[in-house]
């Protein structure tokens, strides 16, 4: 399992790079394989106001749908407008494939480290 150690992850499977305060978030490695080929994305407008721990869209693979959930607070800056047409490069490189960017963050859900990510997953598997 590939976990980068310059990113923080969610227990719900979403990376967060922070760069001069705006959260880039994406889906980790271990989600994507446990997806599957994904053929759908869908994600909020700019200016959209995200919530943390609360859907802030949904991914569709061969197997099902699943939401994306939001691990920080705030307002929508940015959304990876290439993923909308191409799903599959999530699949492909989910570090370079973010979602969207988050300005004005007012909140964030508890993030893991690395080497707590990869531990959380472990146990999630074994489950």
């Amino acid at each position: 399992m590939n976990c980068p150690e310059t990113l923080r992850y969610s227990k719900s499977h979403e990376w967060v790079k922070m760069e001069e305060g705006i959260a880039v978030i994406g889906l980790t490695d271990y989600a994507q394989s446990e997806l599957g080929d994904l053929v759908f994305v869908n994600l909020p407008e700019v200016d959209d106001t995200v919530t943390a721990g609360e859907a802030l869209g949904d991914v569709e693979s061969v197997k099902a749908v699943s939401d994306i959930f939001c691990p920080v607070s705030g307002t929508v800056c940015e959304v990876n407008e290439e993923l909308l047409d191409h799903p599959e490069l999530i699949n492909e490189a989910p570090y370079d494939a973010w979602l969207i960017k988050v300005k004005e963050i007012t909140d964030e859900e508890e993030l893991l480290d690395a080497a707590a990510y990869e531990a959380h997953c472990q146990a999630e598997s074994e489950g």
